[in-house]
């Protein structure tokens, strides 16, 4: 098992084991690219790591049902977490490897005349997919020098994994956190005299330009969004400049003493120059398309020029392109207050909050307009609140204006002076189509028209199969129902159990069972009320014995060698009748009151015995099956799968597939051990023979089919499920829209197959 290879040693299919952007690294090295040297400490050195400091056990029951809207539970979360792993020691063999590989670079290097200085990135292994981008999610660190200095920033980059911004984006993203590792990138140090970041395609619209943003110094200003960089647009066919927009640069970041990096003035008389010459310009713009030659797809580069010679030090997949008709640009019926750089298409109006430090976060709700200075990385959560960012500073390859555009919120960036001119409470019109902020609510003539494209955009697809949604936390009702959904496919019980911090055995011994009962009740409540009369499909209680243990009450759990095949879901819930007892008592009372749409399913069922007995304890409260509310399984054990007609014998009125539980458990592959998650794999022909088996056998007793595991949230499944004849797609509230596209277009395709197959039938 390796815990350190060579930038020489891997490629793209390495994103296991070096996550995305080392396995970038070794393949752009590997095609001869000007790429500094380096090497990798791989995801297995991390994962040794929280086995060796037995971290497990206290990092992820942390995070499972974690409500990230909650800011402050959030950054708690993350700084517990982070002490933990900073505190933790690496493996002796691990810093070893690490020492062995840092001294043979600095030989490479410096000829063995002293130790190098490198830059310390974190890789982690989700990042940088074809769909996802987790640009500045974890940490990078300049100008490291020295084994000790080494080893702690290496462990740094660990602990980012963990910070409030990467925990927010990859449970936005339905990332598992438990099967997202870290690598470290460690590469010699460029100290550049310019730098910045280069599109192969314009990161918006997709045409066939390469936009180059450069500024003096290190290229973490650019990125940031610290300064406004000078932007040259290059034709990709025939390396013309086509145009440049030079901006003052009044302030830099360099090496600093002793190591790190400082903020330092620019000279006067460089201020308004050009950053790039003309012939770099044109060498760059060579380069990058022949890295987008290599991979296919258009690239977002990152790059640093130090003695004369141009480097590439990170690419990654463009995840923003959206086509936007252009339009010539019209005359406004409104006060136009500011202008800057539309970074994100999209127009929105709204209450401006200044946000000049991280403080003031908390400050911006749903629909208003954050205005900043810089934008950063952790403005992240507020961001994905705000109907509109407008920054002062930053371009348009800045990082927050690419999860701007990801989270597909309308930015202008680059304004100025925006901080100044704009007051807390105001209201502005921020049209991100062409980079103007009106003052007040004001629709000029494109504005009207773009918006009337918008709505045409939003208008839900008609679909035979219906999409409905998942939600973990009644809080997030609201936003789940905004998506137009068909109903709620999966409504987790556990959040809305365990927020008074209290694990349900504590309500059990304390015979506090009434206490239960009212939080299930004003749980469900919520979001059945959000969605009536659509139906909400409500989950008994389904915890390990791991996931809650620093509750209180939690400390007695048991402590199984394998949680995910132990005491949880509706074995738990017959051994505890009581507490199940009580969930039934509260879908009862919601019954009384007229919510007459809400169903329930039993999790992690392996006979129709259980099934059946599930439904003998809520006759006992007076809840009557099918009756009064619509009862199901989860089909989430090859066991429910193989036996589904004795499931449909005792009555089910629904099933929905669990597909992590039923990949892993026909797989055999324990989704939480990093050695076999290559392995992970629900579109593996074992688990798509048992899901079409139940669909074919559902459909044969008029029993609805749905899917609410992670799978249903991703396209290629979803083909599959359509075609299959599923009833039913409950994605993540992120992917609703698309998951809707996708579905009606696999109908269409289908209808068009059956069009094309009756015609040639009959001459």
């Amino acid at each position: 098992m390796k815990h350190v290879v060579w930038f020489s040693e891997v490629g793209k299919e390495d994103v296991p084991l070096v996550g995305g952007k080392g396995a970038n690294l070794g393949e752009m090295t590997k095609a001869g690219f000007p790429i500094p040297p380096g090497f990798i400490v791989t995801s297995h050195a991390f994962f040794d790591f929280i086995k060796f400091n037995k971290l497990g056990e206290d990092i992820y029951p942390l995070l499972d049902n974690l409500d990230v809207e909650d800011t402050a539970k959030l950054q708690q979360t993350a700084d517990l977490i982070q002490k933990k792993i900073l505190e933790g020691r690496i493996p002796p063999e691990v810093a070893h490897a690490i020492r062995g590989a840092y001294r043979e670079l600095s030989r490479r290097s410096t000829h063995g005349k002293k130790d190098v200085w490198v830059a310390v990135r974190s890789s982690a292994t989700a990042e940088d997919l074809p769909n996802a981008s987790f640009a500045g999610q974890q940490a990078t660190f300049l100008f490291v020098r020295g084994e000790e200095d080494l080893l702690l920033h290496v462990k740094k980059c660990w602990a980012s994994l963990f910070t409030a911004r990467a925990i927010y984006y990859r449970t936005k993203q339905g990332f598992d956190h438990r099967k997202v590792g870290i690598a470290v990138v460690v590469q010699k140090m460029i100290n550049s005299e310019v730098s910045g970041v280069m599109f192969t395609a314009h990161p918006v619209d997709g045409s066939p330009k390469i936009i180059i943003e450069a500024a003096y110094g290190l290229g973490e200003a650019v990125v940031s969004g610290a300064v406004t960089p000078d932007e040259y647009v290059v034709d990709k066919e025939s390396l013309a400049i086509l145009d440049k927009k030079i901006s003052e640069q009044t302030k830099m970041v360099v090496m600093g003493e002793g190591g790190g990096t400082k903020e330092v003035p620019v000279p006067l008389e460089k201020r308004k120059e050009q950053k790039l010459p003309d012939k770099f310009i044109i060498k760059l713009a060579e380069i990058g398309r022949k890295i987008e030659e290599h991979y296919g797809h258009p690239q977002d580069i990152e790059w640093a020029v130090e003695a004369g010679n141009i480097y590439i030090v990170q690419s990654r997949a463009i995840t923003t392109i959206k086509k936007e008709a252009k339009k010539e640009e019209a005359k406004a019926e409104g006060e136009v207050v500011l202008k800057g750089l539309p970074a994100s298409p999209g127009i929105a109006t709204g209450p401006v909050k200044i946000v000049l430090d991280l403080k003031d976060l908390p400050k911006v709700r749903e629909g208003d307009v954050l205005v900043t200075t810089m934008t950063s990385p952790d403005m992240v959560p507020a961001m994905e609140k705000a109907a509109a960012i407008i920054t002062d500073e930053g371009g348009m390859t800045c990082h927050a204006a690419i999860v701007s555009r990801e989270l597909g919120i309308p930015a202008v960036v680059g304004t100025g002076n925006a901080t100044k001119v704009l007051k807390d409470g105001e209201i502005v019109t921020v049209d991100a189509y062409r980079g103007v902020i009106y003052k007040g609510r004001v629709e000029s003539e494109e504005i009207k028209e773009k918006k009337q494209v918008e709505v045409i955009r939003s208008v839900v697809y008609p679909t035979a199969t219906l999409v409905k949604v998942n939600v973990a936390l009644p809080e997030a009702a609201e936003r789940a129902a905004r998506t137009g959904a068909d109903g709620v496919g999966l409504l987790r019980a556990e959040h809305m159990i365990t927020a008074a911090g209290r694990h349900p055995a504590w309500f059990l011994k304390n015979d506090r069972l009434e206490e239960l009962t009212e939080a299930v009740k004003r749980g469900i409540k919520i979001v059945a009320e959000k969605f009536y009369p659509k139906p909400v499909w409500y989950r008994t209680f389904d915890a390990r014995t791991d996931e809650f243990r620093h509750l209180l009450g939690g400390e007695e759990e048991p402590k199984e060698d394998n949680p995910m095949l132990g005491w949880h879901g509706i074995r738990r819930s017959l051994d505890q009748p009581e507490l199940i007892m009580a969930e039934f008592e509260a879908i009862k009372e919601l019954h009384r009151e007229g919510f007459d749409n809400i169903g329930v399913m039993i999790p992690f069922t392996v006979s129709a015995e259980e099934y059946i007995r599930a439904k003998e304890l809520a006759r006992r409260v007076g809840l009557v099956p099918h009756k009064m509310v619509a009862f199901g399984i989860m089909v989430e054990t090859p066991a429910a799968a193989l036996t589904i007609e004795d499931y449909i014998r005792a009555g089910i009125d629904f099933l929905s597939f669990g597909t992590n539980d039923l990949t892993q458990l026909t797989l055999g592959v324990d989704r939480n051990n990093a050695h076999v998650q290559k392995l992970f794999n629900e579109e593996h022909p074992a688990v798509l023979k048992l899901i079409e088996h139940v669909i074919s056998v559902a459909k044969e007793h008029g029993v609805e089919t749905s899917i609410c595991g992670q799978a249903g949230s991703r396209p290629s499944m979803v083909r599959k499920l359509v075609r299959m004849g599923i009833d039913s797609v409950s994605a993540n509230i992120d992917a609703v829209k698309t998951i809707r596209e996708v579905v009606y277009r696999e109908e269409r395709r289908m209808l068009l197959e059956a069009a094309r197959k009756l015609e040639k039938s009959l001459g």
